[in-house]
């Protein structure tokens, strides 16, 4: 699985890494969580909270946008975009 990450203000982009996970052991859903860990890690942020909204885009599109409700901390950009663009099969 392959997951870009990118950080987006005022619609430019800031940042972006792509994530890959092809650990067949780890089902999707640890994939997922574990791509968003290390881009956090990788971009120095707290990790975002997964809100019923977001759930619900990843769900339908494989993809969705966190924004300042995800956060507890104050964050510097507008919204980090969250989109698979490889499964593993």
């Amino acid at each position: 699985m392959r997951i870009w990450c990118r950080l987006f203000e005022k619609n430019h982009l800031l940042k972006d890494t792509v994530i890959e996970n092809y650990d067949m052991s780890m089902s999707r859903t640890a994939k997922v969580y574990d791509s968003l860990e290390k881009a956090c890690y990788e971009f120095d942020l707290e990790k975002p909270l997964w809100l019923d909204k977001n759930k619900r885009e990843f769900i339908r599109h494989s993809r969705t946008r966190f924004t300042q409700d995800n956060f507890i901390e104050q964050i510097d950009f507008d919204y980090l975009d969250f989109h698979v663009i490889e499964e593993d099969y």
